[in-house]
């Protein structure tokens, strides 16, 4: 437990997918993965294994592909989930088993139906055949920001002499407060026997809006791993945001005395990603990563920000990989010029993707006046989200006029290069789009949410359309990209057109969130 070094969990795959919406592809969570590798994270939290055939082929992906962090799957207390876990991270350089078991007495009474001696023999179990496997091995008794502090401390006793080599803490409902969290992490390092030879760590959901403080409070009490998310994505309310935690040990390292091997100069780029990928758009006044966070509009402010930063900026731009550029290129940039940037801003692209996004920038250069970095990014989002098929949007011509139906004609393109054109009309032309999409492709979506905002400044700035939507019990989110927001409405819409129909074509995908296996939480 002692050392001046913060372990961080990244489990933006596990249970930040299970946000609605959330659900990420397979190669979508190997971009992510890659990503959090590139920002150096300790530990990766890949998946569920035993959630579904689906769940355990991409974490045994992501275990083959990375190398460098940890990669670790969850399990609950049975011998078939830990099996899985093992089989599916062994092929990592480095893997650990995270094992779990609710213990609060609510948890126990309405969900296990279990004595408090059955779960700690649950947990013995569990960690002693983990440890057969693995030599790293976590353990996490769920609900134990309410369970009672005694039966805490028998457990997590138990669950060390098994073998786990960290114990987890979390707040999986969000409920403690930093007082009250800070005299728990005391008391189990006063009363529990050996705990200084392993690893304490904190898991915090956000129900409350304490989440970083929660953790930031355990980590001064004694932890030395954070699991947090990036954007503090997860379900409910979030998880504690990955990019805050690392921020507030850096900024305030007098105080905590404590570092972490995170590479803080790709937290915005790797915000950036995981928002276009899940179509979960970053707040504009988030701290760390959002737009307004090292904005300053009032006029005191910028004068102090002119004679010196510090007077109100307590960390600078580049520290967390934001460009401070303005105009970036312009429609005579070269292809190299435009490679080098995509990398300055975080994104890793092969040779294939480098190309077709550079056709969409010289399209795009012809029709704005300005480019700016947000345009790069929100095209190479929208160019990655499109090349997975199996329907591409050729074309879209709309009409619409006052106290008149509007009309849409869209060209969809399939994997054979087949075009299928397809016409409706509706209340308005974004309505009109969608009806048209369902009927090219067969899937017929009930619309729940939808959100567009401006990529960059400007009349000519790119819209960002999202879409929350719902198809058999299951939420989906789908974003798009185009100086015309019918246009960026439409592809957000095939977006999650298409991940549907990718995912009823692989067998084993994981079941509706709904389901209690995809929602387990620590």
């Amino acid at each position: 437990m002692a050392g001046d070094q913060v372990k961080i969990f990244d489990t933006t795959l596990r249970d930040g997918e299970q946000a609605p919406g959330c659900s990420m592809t397979l190669r979508e969570k190997l971009r992510v993965a890659k990503a959090l590798a590139d920002l150096q994270v300790d530990i990766i939290e890949a998946g569920f294994p035993a959630a579904s055939p689906g769940d355990f082929d991409a974490v045994q992906a992501i275990a083959e592909e990375n190398r460098g962090p940890i990669i670790c799957g969850l399990a609950r207390c049975n011998p078939e989930d830990i099996q899985k876990v093992h089989d599916a991270v062994k092929g990592a350089e480095k893997h650990r088993i995270h094992v779990f078991v609710a213990t609060s007495a609510i948890h126990r009474e309405h969900k296990l139906k279990m004595a408090k001696e059955e779960i700690i023999r649950s947990a013995v179990g569990a960690v002693k055949m983990a440890r057969e496997l693995c030599d790293d091995v976590e353990f996490s008794p769920e609900d134990a920001s309410r369970t009672e502090l005694a039966y805490l401390a028998d457990v997590v006793t138990a669950a060390i002499e098994a073998g786990a080599t960290t114990v987890n803490i979390p707040d999986t409902v969000g409920y403690t407060v930093p007082a009250e969290f800070d005299r728990l992490f005391h008391y189990l390092c006063d009363k529990v026997p050996g705990i200084d030879d392993i690893t304490l760590s904190v898991h915090c959901h956000d129900d409350l809006g304490m989440a970083v403080a929660n953790s930031l409070a355990a980590v001064a009490a004694g932890a030395r791993q954070i699991e947090c998310t990036i954007n503090g994505i997860g379900e409910r309310a979030g998880n504690c945001s990955l990019e805050e935690v690392v921020m507030a040990l850096k900024t305030r390292a007098e105080f905590f005395d404590l570092a972490t091997g995170v590479d803080s100069t790709r937290l915005y780029p790797t915000s950036r990603l995981v928002s276009g990928i899940t179509g979960m758009h970053v707040p504009r006044n988030k701290a760390i990563v959002g737009e307004n966070a090292f904005a300053h509009e009032a006029g005191i402010h910028q004068h102090g920000m002119l004679q010196h930063h510090s007077t109100y900026e307590i960390m600078r731009p580049d520290d967390v990989g934001i460009s401070r550029s303005n105009l970036v290129l312009g429609k005579h940039s070269g292809r190299h010029a435009f490679r080098d940037r995509v990398r300055e801003l975080g994104f890793d692209l092969d040779e294939f993707e480098i190309n077709r996004a550079f056709q969409e920038f010289k399209k795009l250069a012809d029709m704005k006046k300005d480019m700016y970095d947000g345009d790069i990014e929100a095209l190479i989002m929208n160019v990655d989200s499109a090349s997975g098929g199996p329907w591409i949007m050729q074309s879209l011509h709309f009409e619409s006029g006052t106290q008149e139906d509007a009309s849409a004609t869209i060209v969809l393109l399939d994997e054979s290069g087949k075009a299928q054109t397809v016409a409706a009309t509706a209340s308005g032309p974004v309505e009109a789009s969608f009806s048209a999409l369902e009927q090219a492709t067969g899937v017929s979506l009930e619309l729940r949410n939808f959100e567009l905002r401006s990529a960059t400044a400007g009349d000519d700035a790119q819209g960002e359309a999202t879409v929350t939507v719902e198809y058999q019990g299951q939420s989906y989110r789908g974003q798009g990209t185009s100086i015309d927001i019918v246009e960026a409405a439409s592809r957000a819409y095939l977006e999650v057109i298409n991940r549907i129909l990718r995912r009823r074509e692989r067998r084993g995908d994981p079941a509706p969130v709904a389901s209690d296996i995809n929602r387990a939480s620590i």
